[in-house]
């Protein structure tokens, strides 16, 4: 049984759904956690999370396959990246079993909330962890709370794949040597007012170059870049400040065991863009957003097409869905069922 939901029309933004997972480190130790059906958090005002934003947090998504059976897509990559996020704050890690039971606890209690197979919706999945208990001084804080919340949400595009349009920014995401690579919210916050300036100026949003020399393209927006070539090689780029993603980790894969392209982490300078005849980012939400065209000062240079997908990225894409709702076979260990 599903929920009665326009599941065509869905988009993307907040709806409560019945349950959601809690845990807390206290006294060295994280709990067992469990199911709630609340959905306000209650934290002292002096939480380091409000005031120093000592907090991380994680996004996957629950897959209803043609059988009805469940997929959760390489949780256990999310379980790594937020462990990793967490020790760059000085967070207590997320035990990897216990981050994986949590997700799956959370499906399997709100499954009716996703979307039938066909519809394209998925169940997005909101793992994070943030710090709190009385505190003042910038410090870590004395207390954690790690919870996983879920939501319905609809087909990214509605109408097929449409490439976008992305401005260059003169802001950068992260510092050389910042919180690029972890997944914290100060990095978003950072990223709000440069992707403002972009749409007001009709971009998707904006690109960011290296923060060190500006020549180098690091992030889409909130998601990561790749560029095809006309010999055959799907290049991304290698940074110490691009968070890590899982789409494109599994992007490099498919291209080289799937297409048989050369997979490449490497520069991308911003001045050669001429040798990509396909680029787009990559990331949860729309695992591809095709891109059509990159203004950067006065000049403004166009990839395969401004209204059509190129031929290769509309491989990997349906390559990668396929595997993600259980119609294409997926590599080891990718899947993990939800029983």
């Amino acid at each position: 049984m599903t929920k009665n939901i326009d599941w065509k029309n869905l988009g993307f933004s907040y709806i409560k759904t019945d349950y959601r997972f809690i845990a807390h480190w206290k006294n060295g130790r994280w709990d067992e956690g469990e199911l709630t059906q609340d959905d306000t958090l209650h934290i002292h005002e002096g939480s380091p999370a409000l005031h120093y934003g000592q907090q991380c947090f994680e996004g996957l998504k629950a897959y209803r396959c043609k059988d009805n059976s469940i997929n959760l897509f390489r949780p256990e990559e999310n379980a790594k990246r937020l462990q990793k996020s967490c020790a760059r704050l000085l967070i207590p890690q997320v035990p990897i079993e216990l981050f994986i039971r949590a997700c799956t606890e959370v499906v399997k209690a709100n499954k009716e909330w996703l979307g039938p197979y066909g519809s394209g919706a998925t169940l997005y999945l909101r793992p994070f962890v943030i710090g709190v208990g009385e505190n003042l001084g910038l410090h870590s804080a004395p207390e954690f709370i790690f919870s996983v919340f879920c939501c319905p949400v609809g087909a990214y595009f509605k109408n097929g794949m449409q490439p976008s349009n992305f401005l260059i920014s003169e802001y950068d995401r992260a510092a050389p040597a910042g919180t690029g690579a972890a997944k914290v919210g100060g990095n978003y916050a950072a990223s709000l007012y440069p992707g403002k300036l972009a749409k007001e100026r009709n971009f998707a949003d904006c690109i960011y170059l290296d923060p060190k020399t500006h020549t180098k393209i690091e992030e889409v927006g909130a998601a990561n870049f790749f560029g095809i070539t006309a010999d055959n090689k799907f290049i991304t780029p290698n940074s110490p400040s691009i968070l890590p993603s899982i789409t494109k980790y599994s992007l490099l894969y498919l291209a080289k065991e799937r297409l048989g392209l050369e997979a490449i982490e490497g520069d991308i300078y911003i001045d050669k863009l001429d040798q990509f005849i396909e680029a787009g980012a990559c990331g949860t939400a729309a695992v591809i957003s095709p891109i059509g065209g990159i203004q950067y000062g006065d000049d403004f240079h166009v990839f395969y097409s401004e209204t059509e997908v190129g031929p290769i990225t509309q491989r990997l894409y349906d390559e990668l869905v396929g595997i993600q709702f259980g119609d294409i076979e997926a590599p080891e260990g990718w899947i993990v069922k939800v029983e």
